[in-house]
This record gives structure tokens, C-alpha cells and sequence, in this order.
């Protein structure tokens, strides 16, 4: 992604830690910066600014500040990067579950600003990926055990055996033009018709 492009959100309630985000992102070649400078209302603020990349600076995170942060990341969807100054291992996994993409401790430097914000971008993605396909793999158990009771239902109502109950649907999806999942539905739903 080339830095010219991305719109990127500076929270930073100091003016003068955010002049070192704000001049390691110009160095970078962001020129789409955006910068908030209070922590209230963030979820419709980040909204109405749409951001590609979050970072957020600040000198020690609370609990209330990571649970909006959990209410951002659910919300908004973007990568995150936390410019935290102390270590705080249980603050550090909230603010992992919260959705931060990249939480860094004591490194808020102008030289370190493009690595960040790509690390950001790089989990995010990858964090993006792995949900994508545990929705897909629940989506395709969903899938087959609706067609296996449709399987049951056509075994039982016609005495099929197994292989032909499955070949029935197939065939009726295919005449169709559906999937065998949408024809299984229709059988069950007859059933539980009573049609």
C-alpha cells in the first residue's frame, strides 16, 4: 500500500507526542492525516473521518480506553496501531483481544512510524483472513448438516437409502438451478409443513 494513498487517523490527546506521529507520518509520505485530539464519542468520530489506519498515542491506557478501543475495532474495522510508555502485560492482552493490531511500548520515535503502521495493516489482514475463513468453515458445517437432515427426512418419508437421498437433492438442485443447500432447506421446510 503506498502511502499517498491511505487516510490515516492520528488519536492523540498531547499535542506534542502527536507532532511526532503527525511529522513520522509526513516523512513516511501520508498525506491524508487526520488528527483527533479527544478520547470521547471515538466510534461515530472515526466514522465520519473513515480511516484506513488508526494510531493512537497515549501515555497510559485504562481500562475504560481499551474497552472503547474493543468498541472501535468491533465497529470500525480497521487496523490499529497503540503507542503505549509503560508495560502492563494484562493491559497488552486486552488491548490484543480489544482488536489493536499493534501495541507498542515505549517506541514512539518519528523513524519507526511507516514499520508501525505496516505491521498494523500486515496482522490486521492476516487476523482479517483467519476470521474470513472460521466464518466460511461455520458456514459450510451449517451447510452440510442441513443437508444431512434433509438426507434423514427424504431416508425416512421414501425409504432412500443414504447415497440416493443425497443424489435426489443433487439432482433437484441442479434441475433447479440451486445450491444443494437451498433445495435441502425447501425439503425441510415442507416437512416441518407437513406438505
Amino acid at each position: 500500500m503506498s502511502g499517498a494513498v491511505l487516510k490515516i487517523l492520528v488519536i492523540d490527546e498531547s499535542a506534542e507526542r502527536a507532532e511526532v506521529l503527525l511529522a513520522g507520518l509526513e516523512d513516511a509520505g501520508y498525506h491524508q492525516v487526520h488528527h483527533l485530539r479527544e478520547m470521547t464519542d471515538l466510534v461515530p468520530r472515526i466514522a465520519a473521518i473513515d480511516p484506513d489506519v488508526i494510531l493512537i498515542d497515549l501515555e497510559n491506557p485504562n481500562r475504560d480506553t481499551v474497552e472503547q478501543m474493543f468498541r472501535v475495532s468491533r465497529e470500525v474495522k480497521r487496523p490499529i496501531a497503540m503507542f503505549v510508555n509503560e508495560s502492563d502485560p494484562e493491559m497488552t492482552k486486552q488491548a490484543i483481544r480489544a482488536g489493536v493490531s499493534a501495541y507498542i511500548i515505549d517506541g514512539l520515535r518519528r523513524d519507526r512510524i511507516q514499520p508501525v503502521v505496516d505491521v498494523a495493516i500486515s496482522r490486521f489482514e492476516a487476523y482479517r483472513e483467519l476470521e474470513q475463513r472460521a466464518t466460511d468453515a461455520e458456514l459450510q458445517l451449517a451447510e452440510r448438516k442441513t443437508i444431512e437432515r434433509a438426507k434423514a427426512v427424504l431416508m425416512e418419508k421414501r425409504a432412500m437409502t443414504e447415497p440416493a437421498a443425497y443424489d435426489a437433492i443433487r439432482t433437484m438442485a441442479r434441475a433447479k438451478g440451486k445450491r444443494m443447500v437451498e433445495v435441502a432447506e425447501s425439503l425441510l421446510t415442507a416437512q416441518e409443513l407437513g406438505i
